[in-house]
C-alpha cells in the first residue's frame, strides 16, 4: 500500500494568475457565495457553465458589483482557462469586429465558465484579505489610526505590496485552512439542511471532484508524474481511501476533506523549493560589489506546464538579453532589480515585477499577465493578456493588451504608452500564445480599489505624442519581422516623421553650409561633445556601454548568463546576439 500513498498541493497558477493582487469585493464571502452558489443550480442557463448574461445578472443584480468590476472577474477566469492559441486569437478576431457596444454585448454573451471552477475562483480572491487586521494593524483590535478617512486606501495600499500571489505557503496555509468551506461550494443544495450547513452524510460527486482540479494536483509516492485531482484519485487504493463509493458514484464528504488534510504539502515547484534547490543559473564572471548578490534560478528541467518558473533578484547594473526555449511559458518574477536594461525575448506565461527601481525591462509576449508592484522609475515594454500596476511611482508602460489595464490603489504618475518595438520573431511569438494585434486597450484603463472612480485619473496619464520615442532593440536576431507588425496609432507616428523630417532638414541645412575640411572637424567634434554630454545627463551612457559584446567563446553553457558588470562587458546574450554597431555613435556631420 505503499505506493499508494498520495501527495496533494495547491497550483500555483490559479493563485498567481487568478487572484487579484488587491482587496476583494466583500460580497465575495462565504456567505453570499454559499447563496449563489444555490442560486445558479436553481435556474436556467447557470449549471453546469454560467454565461456572461447571467453572471451579469447574479454580480450586478445580486452582489451590488459594478459591471465592469463583474466583467474584470469574468475575463480573468476566463484568461486563466487552458484554451489552445488558435481558440485565443479566433475570439480576438471576434471581438475586433465588434463596432458598437451592442454587439461587443452579444459576442460577449458567448462566452461562459464551468460555474463550480468559477464558484471557487471567486473565493480564492479573498487570499489576500485573511488576517487582515493582524498583518497590517499588528493588534487584535481596530487602531485609531484604522478608522481615519484615508485608512482604506492605506490598506488597499499596503495588501498590493504585501500580496500573496507568489508565496506557497500562503497558499497552501488557504487550503488547508478553507478546505471545509471550498468543498461547502461544490455539495449539491440537497446536501445541505434547511440553514445552509453541511450535512453530516453529505457526498461529493466525481464532477464536482474534477472542479476541485482547478485548484489541486498531485502524485504518487513522489513519482515526478503530476496529474489533476481527479486524475489521481481514478486508482481504486486511492478513491478507497478518499471515500469514494461504487454503488453511489460519489464520495463521502467526511471522509475525503481527511484524506486531503492528510495528502496536502506544500507545492514541490512553487517559489519556495525554486530558491532552494532549483538549477542555479551560472554567471560567466562573477564579480565583486552589487553583482555578488544577484541571484537567477529556474525549475524549468523537473516541472511541468504551468509550473515552470524562473526567478530573477538583485540584479543591477546591468544588461542582460535571453532568447531561449527555456523560458517558453515561464512564469518569471524580476526581484529588486536596480539600474538594470533586461531584454526576455521568448513567449512567457507571466511575469511580475516587484520591488524593482530605475529599470528598463522588454518582454515577449506574455499569454497571461504582467504585474507590476511597488516599483519606482521602471520602464516596462510589452504585449500581454492583461496588465496589473499597483503601488508604483514614474512608471512607463508601453504595451499592447486585449484587456483594459488594471489600476490598482498607490500609484502615482504612471505614464501608458502604445507598444513601440520591435524583434524579428515577435509575431510568432504572439501566435504561439494567442495574442493577436486587435483589440488593444492599453489607453483604457480600469482603476480598481473602494476609494477611485472612472473619472479619477489622478495617478496616470497617457504618453503625449511629442514625448514619444521608438525603441530599438540592440540585438541581431534571426526572424523575418523588420518592423512594428500593425504600426503606430496615427498620432504617434505623425509625431515620428515630424521628427524623422527634422533630422533630415538639420542633415540638409549642414550639407548646404558647405563646410571646408576643418570647419567640418570641428563640427563633427562640437556635435559629439554635446552628444557624450546628453548620455550622461540622461543615463543613457550605462546602457550603451553595457552593450558592447563579451567575448563568447564555445565552451560557455546555454545556461550560463554573462554578465556586464562593468562598461566594457557586454550583455547576457543568446545565439550570439550582437548589438548594432550605429548604437552609441554620436550623430555624423554630413
Amino acid at each position: 500500500m505503499d505506493k499508494y500513498i498520495a501527495c496533494v498541493w495547491p497550483r500555483l497558477e490559479p493563485f498567481l494568475i487568478g487572484v487579484l493582487p488587491a482587496t476583494p469585493p466583500s460580497k465575495f464571502s462565504m456567505h453570499y457565495l454559499r447563496k449563489m452558489a444555490c442560486y445558479v443550480r436553481t435556474r436556467d442557463g447557470c449549471f453546469p457553465r454560467l454565461g456572461w448574461h447571467m453572471w451579469r445578472h447574479i454580480a450586478c443584480g445580486k452582489l451590488q458589483l459594478a459591471e465592469e468590476l463583474a466583467w474584470l472577474y469574468f475575463e480573468t477566469f476566463d484568461l486563466l482557462m487552458p484554451r489552445s492559441a488558435e481558440q485565443r486569437l479566433e475570439w480576438a478576431e471576434a471581438l475586433s469586429q465588434c463596432h458598437t457596444p451592442k454587439e461587443l454585448d452579444r459576442q460577449c454573451c458567448k462566452l461562459s465558465v464551468d460555474t463550480l471552477q468559477f464558484l471557487l475562483f471567486l473565493y480564492l480572491q479573498q487570499l489576500n484579505r485573511i488576517s487582515l487586521r493582524t498583518s497590517l494593524i499588528g493588534e487584535e483590535w481596530p487602531s485609531p489610526r484604522s478608522r481615519s478617512p484615508s485608512s482604506s486606501s492605506e490598506r488597499d495600499t499596503k495588501i498590493n505590496s504585501q500580496n500573496k500571489n507568489w508565496d506557497d505557503q500562503a497558499h497552501l496555509s488557504f487550503i488547508q485552512t478553507h478546505l471545509s468551506e471550498l468543498l461547502e461550494l461544490l455539495v449539491e443544495p440537497g446536501q445541505l439542511s434547511s440553514s445552509g450547513q453541511v450535512l453530516r452524510d453529505s457526498q461529493l460527486t466525481s464532477e464536482a471532484l474534477e472542479s476541485l482540479s482547478l485548484l489541486l494536483e498531485g502524485s504518487v509516492s513522489h513519482s515526478r508524474t503530476v496529474h489533476p485531482i481527479h486524475k489521481l484519485l481514478s486508482r481504486s487504493p486511492l478513491q478507497s481511501q478518499a471515500g469514494f463509493s461504487k454503488l453511489s458514484r460519489s464520495y463521502s464528504l467526511q471522509q475525503f476533506q481527511g484524506f486531503l488534510h492528510q495528502a496536502l504539502c506544500l507545492n514541490p515547484f512553487g517559489i519556495s523549493t525554486c530558491s532552494e534547490s532549483g538549477k542555479k543559473l551560472a554567471w560567466a564572471l562573477q564579480v565583486e560589489g552589487t553583482l555578488k548578490k544577484a541571484k537567477i534560478f529556474r525549475n524549468a528541467h523537473m516541472a511541468p506546464p504551468g509550473s515552470r518558473l524562473l526567478l530573477m533578484s538583485q540584479v543591477c547594473k546591468q544588461t542582460l538579453a535571453k532568447d531561449s526555449e527555456k523560458l517558453n511559458n515561464a512564469n518569471i518574477k524580476l526581484h529588486r532589480c536596480s539600474e538594470a536594461f533586461i531584454y526576455l525575448l521568448s513567449p512567457l506565461r507571466s511575469v511580475t515585477l516587484d520591488k524593482c527601481r530605475n529599470s528598463t525591462v522588454v518582454l515577449g509576449p506574455v499569454a497571461t499577465s504582467v504585474h507590476i508592484q511597488s516599483c519606482e522609475n521602471v520602464r516596462v515594454v510589452c504585449v500581454a493578456g492583461r496588465l496589473t500596476v499597483g503601488g508604483s511611482s514614474h512608471c512607463t508602460i508601453h504595451a499592447l493588451t486585449p484587456t483594459r489595464p488594471l489600476l490598482l490603489p498607490g500609484n502615482v504618475s504612471l505614464t501608458l504608452g502604445p507598444f513601440h518595438t520591435h524583434y524579428p520573431t515577435l509575431e510568432d511569438h504572439m501566435a504561439s500564445v494567442g495574442l493577436a494585434v486587435v483589440p488593444n486597450l492599453w489607453d483604457q484603463p480600469l482603476l480598481f480599489g473602494a476609494e477611485v472612480s472612472a473619472t479619477d485619473t489622478g495617478c496616470y496619464r497617457i504618453q503625449p505624442p511629442s514625448e514619444f520615442y521608438p525603441l530599438v532593440i540592440p540585438f541581431q536576431m534571426e526572424g523575418d519581422n523588420c518592423e512594428i507588425p500593425w504600426g503606430l496609432p496615427a498620432d504617434y507616428q505623425k509625431a515620428v516623421e515630424s521628427r524623422e523630417k527634422t533630422i533630415e532638414d538639420w542633415q540638409k541645412t549642414v550639407k548646404e553650409a558647405h563646410l571646408n575640411k576643418v570647419q567640418r572637424r570641428q563640427f563633427q567634434a562640437l556635435v559629439e561633445q554635446k552628444f557624450h554630454e546628453w548620455l550622461l545627463e540622461t543615463g543613457q551612457r550605462q546602457e550603451l556601454d553595457s552593450l558592447l559584446p563579451p567575448a563568447l567563446t564555445p565552451s560557455t553553457s546555454v545556461d550560463h548568463w554573462p554578465s556586464s558588470h562593468a562598461s566594457n562587458s557586454g550583455p547576457t546574450v543568446l545565439k550570439e546576439q550582437q548589438p548594432e554597431q550605429a548604437m552609441g555613435r554620436a550623430p555624423t556631420v554630413c
